[in-house]
């Protein structure tokens, strides 16, 4: 039996006394008079009513509409075809590029091959993680895995940020269950798959990128035209169709605590779809079939390294020569850095399907800085006076790019001024305040998780109310003080300070689409905020309701059975059945 223990010292006055990001001011003029005014952007919020009764809170909705853009229709030319044809008669197999050994990257580390002869498959490893409790645990696994046999240890040591890695396996089954093309044309057949949205058609030749989606949805018999006429299809968000694909995202996002996203990519043989370019995010590479010619570039230049945004398209002459020539085949994997320029084309013997699992996309410390560094000026003009003090009257006579190079003592103390007050800033940077905002975006990018069967059992979603017999039966969820309860997964709720109130923010009610839904919130008095950090720091743990800190136990009933209904936790024990409603709330 699990010992409910003690909960710890409490944090709730660091959420309450800690400053919002952005402070809310009071409106002046009509809007004072007429009330509040909703601000643009501001998400729909659950009230969370516990014992006692309470104000209903009407939930505020964000009115921004979203204008989304279809590509115009674009003929596909008669010659299409033909040029298809010539290219691929034309086309040889790319010569090995000449080298005395493995090439090397940044510090001297090589591109070394890995191999790895044989291991489990991706579906008998699900389903041995699905008796890991811990949803962390889980997560390395399943990374682990993924890279194999490098460590994990290994890889963010010498890898990560750092320079490529290429993993030749010489077994083509081992992410066969991952994705394959009869489930992409599978995918085709039975969702609204919608070119431009969910699907783009692409071909680069003679140096030229080009698109070619027409309007509407994707049916086969359009789709796979393009595709003999050597177009290349790639997939955006196939965790929205796969559900296997989804799985192994929802997990892996708990490695990196980052959005983890992918795209498919299926090329006909001896056809190339992109042009060279780097990407914002650090790729993986994973090929699931046939063959493909891969050639990696080093960044050009140091700005270029971890940039914060993708390339445009390059030119062959723009980007030198490559540090990584090499063909994947199935059951390979290259990973490389964002900023890395690279491109692949197709092998003229063998099609290509490959996915690319990404991650860490705008999760920088400049990234967290930008939301960090107003807040903390805002706060310090606010309480500082001596931010609030004139400029030296005369600063323009010897301050500007003219006066650069003026040796004026004047300009040393201007200087060391503005030293003196950006160190002070720290002071006032509400650093935690502006991690909880990084965490509260990155929980409104991640998948909702996938419940194994044991899960569904025993949370709400496998609660027995039910219609039977003309009547709804069993509809009261019945929590009692021993029942034991734990967080679903560790990483599916965060508590965030805005304003005068707490939010709790969750991804049980995410789509598989991203961003289809707003974020997803509902306010907690101050009075229940420490059930829910005990939760949260006995993980993976359960807890017995009548052990949660605070309130009485009709209280602690009352969280428990909120969290419950919400997809929040599971219970160690399905709860009994019954229609006696225990616990008036």
């Amino acid at each position: 039996r699990v010992s409910c223990g003690h909960p710890r010292v409490s944090a709730r006055a660091v959420y309450l006394s800690s400053f919002p990001l952005v402070k809310k001011r009071q409106p002046k003029g009509s809007a004072a008079r007429n009330g509040s005014v909703a601000s643009d952007g501001e998400q729909t919020r659950d009230a969370f009513p516990f014992s006692g009764p309470k104000k209903k809170r009407k939930p505020k909705r964000n009115n921004t509409s979203a204008c989304k853009y279809l590509a115009p229709l674009q003929s596909r030319p008669k010659a299409l075809r033909r040029k298809a044809e010539l290219r691929r008669a034309d086309q040889k197999a790319p010569e090995p590029p000449a080298s005395a050994g493995p090439p090397h990257g940044e510090g001297g580390q090589p591109f070394y091959p890995r191999e790895l002869s044989s291991s489990c498959s991706l579906l008998t490893l699900l389903q041995d993680l699905e008796k890991v409790q811990d949803s962390r645990e889980r997560a390395a696994k399943l990374f682990q895995w993924l890279i194999a046999p490098v460590s994990s240890q290994e890889f963010f040591d010498q890898y990560w940020e750092k320079s490529p890695l290429l993993i030749h396996r010489h077994n083509p089954n081992y992410y066969q269950d991952l994705f394959s093309t009869a489930e992409f044309d599978n995918i085709l057949r039975d969702h609204n798959v919608q070119f431009g949205v969910n699907l783009d058609v692409t071909s680069y030749e003679d140096g030229k990128r080009e698109t070619h989606n027409p309007l509407g949805r994707a049916v086969p018999a359009v789709v796979w035209d393009f595709y003999r006429n050597g177009c290349s299809l790639r997939m955006l968000n196939p965790q929205a169709f796969s559900a296997t694909v989804w799985h192994v995202l929802s997990i892996l996002q708990e490695q990196f605590n980052s959005m983890v996203g992918a795209n498919t990519y299926l090329t006909p043989a001896g056809a190339q779809g992109f042009a060279p370019h780097y990407d914002d995010i650090e790729a993986f590479v994973i090929q699931l079939e046939g063959k493909k010619h891969w050639r990696v570039y080093a960044p050009r230049q140091q700005a270029e390294m971890l940039p914060q945004f993708s390339s445009s398209n390059f030119s062959q002459m723009e980007i030198g020569e490559p540090i990584l020539e090499i063909v994947l085949e199935a059951g390979d994997l290259l990973y490389f850095p964002r900023g890395f320029i690279h491109q692949g084309d197709c092998l003229p013997e063998a099609h290509s399907l490959h996915i690319t699992v990404s991650s860490y996309q705008r999760n920088s410390w400049g990234d967290l800085l930008e939301k960090l560094l107003p807040a903390a000026l805002q706060m310090a003009i606010e309480e500082d006076i001596e931010y609030r003090q004139g400029l030296p009257a005369d600063y323009l006579e010897y301050m500007g790019v003219i006066n650069t190079d003026a040796d004026d003592p004047r300009r040393t103390v201007f200087l060391q001024k503005i030293r003196t007050l950006l160190t002070k800033l720290m002071d006032y940077a509400p650093v935690d305040a502006a991690v909880d905002q990084k965490a509260k975006s990155f929980l409104h990018d991640c998948l909702p998780p996938v419940l194994t069967e044991a899960e569904k059992a025993l949370s709400v979603f496998g609660h027995p109310a039910r219609w039977e017999n003309g009547n709804v039966q069993n509809v009261d969820v019945q929590l009692e003080k021993t029942t034991q309860i734990r967080l679903l997964r560790y990483g599916i709720v965060r508590l965030c300070n805005e304003g005068d109130a707490t939010l709790l923010y969750y991804t049980t009610e995410n789509s598989r689409v991203y961003h289809k839904e707003e974020p997803r919130c509902c306010e907690i008095e101050s009075e229940y905020i420490d059930g829910i950090e005990f939760l949260l720091s006995s993980y993976p743990n359960y807890i017995c309701i009548d052990a949660l800190p605070g309130g009485s136990l009709n209280d602690k009933i009352a969280l428990g059975t909120f969290l419950f209904e919400k997809g929040l936790v599971v219970t160690k024990k399905p709860l009994l059945s019954g229609n006696i409603k225990i616990n008036e709330l």
